[in-house]
């Protein structure tokens, strides 16, 4: 029991720690400045307790660290969207961040705060930390606000109003007009009383918004030392301080003897006086009020006039630019391009242009500016679209950082499948291998053709899988010739036949026209196949298959912004099937690799991605068009051949004895040093003489030598001097000499056609070993 009250005190004492210092951390936060630290790499986001009390957050909590998203929690929501475009920004490498904007305590009151950071980039120049400053500027805010109604009124007494209560902060110059002695508080109540009855009060406290936001009042009072009646007027709004709350900021200038000069003239030109009056106020009112630029140029440029909002945009009096040049107020870069402007201007008519003007604080401020012309006056308006700039940038970079990682998730999309694959194929492989060498050494040779038969059925497996990924990158080795598509769809019948089953009928529609396509027929099988088998699983209750082929020209007009096809003619092989069809969800990922519909273990999602590739490696293209419930259609571009090219036939296989050799000598280029062993065994049990070089450096002198070559089997992607420059170099020192390349991924063998020459054959790994002794043989024995 000790022990326990022992271990109770202690919790007990660490709250109180706890405490202790979440208390000194918020009488800390008396102070003007606070400071934030946003590690960009960890999402974390700490800070001290002025940051802390300004956004709500326990300080014990934020020193240690809070998650990022507290940054925006406190946020006005009318302004999180900007700070979260400009914080995009610092994340995307952007250095510096300058905001104003508000903030939502929990009591609902709102203050505003400026915020000045910058980012810090790590030593691959991608940033890691985002660090600033935060400072409450409620009250300069507030006093910037009364001191801008004073100015555009020229108004002589201010007053200050809070919803809800019954007195008023007043000036001492209010005080005067009223005459009332000095005070800083009054009742709204005694203000009230020295207007006259029916004219408008100054606070009516029976409406909950009170008068009228931004509007312009006269009325009449009796001053309360002398009695005399005063004009006054009274122009204000209303700022929001809270959920709900609000502060009326106004005011009063005494209009009496304006108003005595207009009842003078009243009575002669009453309606015309209305009139003026009446459109000064709205010309004042927009020239005062508007968030555009107004200008008035002389022909030469000088400025004879600007509106007040120029402070707001420029940063300095708009005083300071009278008789001055707008060029000295543009951007320097920017210069040439105003003065064509100018004077394009002054010749007469409207004139669009965006060029940039230099803020008070060295910074530059984009300004949509529309220009006209009157005698010899130019009148300007501009509109300020740096923020919308900015943004946009911002988006630039925020769509950048999105294909970005998309494509990384691609990228690990594509190794994982990869490795789940090949790690199912090389278990087969490996165990197989496993169970044999045990075996072996025991003695035990019954049964051994299972596992033999085990492992090459993975192998199998293994090949087929690195073909078509050869084929989703375009780099496997085509063996383009002019193929008649509709004889290749028609000998394929049986076998599709066996492959869809009885449930699915199937029915082949040509063209009574021949339909020649230059590609790889064997591929081209495949990808038939493939698609079949998909539009079988599509229909799983059975369906009816479609296949096509037809002649047809695409144009600009048929090809979609993204299609990576090029306008001509093509053949066009449809496969379609009366299956559950795809959503457009489905189809815009259907070519990705891996992807796949079906259930884990049942496809490798790259059957389509494979067709897609070999169909764009063939100078093609692929589409799908489906609906979800109707079927689906897929379409293979293929490349229109002018004519068969009947010398390209295949040759007829030859029986075993045929592939013995008649002690040739082969010389075997191959850096893998068990594709070597592999090669020069059978080549010597099949009655060749064989040399063995690992690079092409190493087998160069041998090329050059004396020694009688009969054949070169080498590797295409040699380290160092590749396999092809290798036979170059060797045909040119012995004329006639025959080259068979080896190649298991064929960046520069693509094309068989392009990169063979006479007396040159290829084959592609993995192959079985007497498929190699059969190429050897025909290369060895054609003309």
């Amino acid at each position: 029991m000790l022990n326990e009250a022992r271990r109770k005190l202690m919790g007990i004492e660490a709250e109180i720690a706890a405490a202790r210092e979440r208390l000194e951390l918020t009488l800390e936060a008396a102070g003007a400045a606070s400071s934030w630290d946003w590690d960009i790499t960890a999402n974390q986001l700490s800070g001290d307790a002025r940051f802390a009390t300004l956004l709500g957050l326990d300080p014990l909590e934020l020193k240690s660290g809070v998650p990022t998203r507290h940054f925006f929690s406190s946020i006005h929501p009318e302004d999180v969207q900007r700070i979260r475009l400009a914080v995009t920004g610092i994340l995307a490498g952007a250095e510096i961040f300058s905001k104003e904007y508000r903030l939502v305590k929990r009591d609902r009151g709102i203050r505003w705060v400026r915020a000045e950071g910058r980012g810090i980039a790590g030593e691959d120049e991608e940033p890691i930390r985002f660090v600033g400053t935060l400072v409450d500027i409620t009250d300069q805010r507030l006093a910037q606000e009364r001191l801008r109604i004073a100015q555009e009124a020229g108004g002589i007494g201010t007053l200050e109003h809070v919803a809800g209560f019954a007195t008023v902060n007043v000036s001492d110059q209010l005080c005067r007009l009223f005459g009332l002695h000095p005070t800083k508080v009054l009742p709204v109540q005694t203000l009230n009383n020295l207007t006259h009855a029916g004219d408008p009060l100054i606070i009516d406290l029976d409406r909950p918004d009170g008068p009228q936001s931004v509007a312009d009042r006269e009325f009449r009072i009796t001053r309360a030392d002398d009695g005399k009646v005063r004009w006054l007027a009274q122009r204000g709004e209303y700022v929001e301080v809270g959920q709900g709350g609000r502060r009326y900021i106004g005011v009063l200038y005494d209009v009496t003897d304006a108003k005595a000069s207009q009842e003078q003239l009243r009575e002669a030109n009453l309606a015309l006086a209305e009139r003026a009056r009446g459109s000064m106020r709205e010309r004042n009112r927009m020239w005062r009020n508007s968030r555009d630029l107004f200008l008035v140029l002389n022909a030469s440029g000088d400025i004879k006039d600007v509106n007040p909002v120029w402070h707001e945009i420029l940063g300095s009096p708009s005083r300071w630019a009278l008789g001055r040049s707008i060029i000295d107020f543009t951007w320097p870069d920017d210069q040439i391009a105003m003065l064509k402007a100018l004077q394009a201007a002054a010749k007469g008519g409207r004139y669009d242009f965006e060029l940039r003007v230099k803020h008070e604080d060295g910074s530059p401020r984009w300004i949509s500016w529309r220009t006209s012309q009157e005698d010899d006056i130019i009148y300007g308006f501009g509109r300020d679209i740096t923020l919308e700039r900015e943004q946009a940038e911002t988006l630039k970079d925020t769509e950048a950082q999105l294909r970005q990682s998309q494509k990384m998730e691609a990228v690990g999309q594509l190794t994982g499948g990869i490795a789940h694959d090949f790690n199912n194929m090389l278990t087969g492989i490996t165990g197989a291998l496993a169970i044999l060498r045990r075996r072996i050494t025991a003695g035990r040779l019954d049964d051994l053709d299972r596992f033999i038969d085990a492992a090459i059925n993975s192998a199998h497996r293994a090949a087929s899988l690195t073909h078509r990924l050869l084929a989703f990158s375009r780099r496997q080795s085509l063996d383009r010739q002019a193929i008649e598509v509709n004889n290749l769809i028609h000998s394929m019948e049986d076998l599709l036949h066996r492959t869809l089953g009885e449930q699915i009928s199937l029915s082949v529609i040509v063209q009574s026209e021949d339909c020649c396509a230059f590609t790889d027929a064997n591929q081209l099988e495949n990808a038939i196949l493939n698609l079949a088998i998909n539009a079988r699983d599509a229909m799983p209750d059975g369906g009816k298959l479609t296949i096509g082929a037809e002649n047809v020209v695409l144009t600009k007009a048929d090809i979609s912004r993204n299609e990576e096809v090029k306008p001509g003619a093509y053949v066009v092989i449809s496969v379609r099937d009366t299956g559950t069809g795809m959503t457009a969800e489905t189809i815009a990922k259907a070519f990705d690799p891996f992807f796949t519909t079906k259930p884990i273990g049942q496809g490798t999602g790259l059957g389509l991605s494979m067709i897609y590739g070999f169909a764009q490696q063939s100078g093609g293209h692929a589409r799908i068009r489906s609906e979800l419930g109707s079927g689906t259609t897929v379409e293979l571009f293929l490349p229109v051949a002018a004519e068969i090219d009947e010398t390209n036939a295949p040759l007829p296989r030859r029986d075993s004895g045929a592939l013995m050799g008649d002690g040739e000598t082969v010389l075997v280029v191959e850096d893998d040093s068990t594709v070597r062993l592999l090669i020069v065994d059978v080549l010597k049990e099949l009655g060749y003489r064989t040399i063995e070089a690992e690079n092409g450096e190493k087998a160069l002198p041998i090329v050059e030598g004396s020694q009688h070559l009969d054949l070169v089997v080498s590797d295409v992607g040699l380290p160092g001097m590749n396999g092809r420059q290798l036979a170059e170099m060797a045909i040119r020192r012995r004329p006639g000499l025959r080259v068979l390349f080896v190649t298991g991924y064929a960046a520069t063998a693509a094309s068989r056609a392009d990169f063979l020459e006479p007396g040159m054959d290829m084959i592609t790994k993995p192959f079985a070993m007497d498929d190699l002794a059969r190429k050897v043989r025909e290369i060895l024995t054609s003309q």
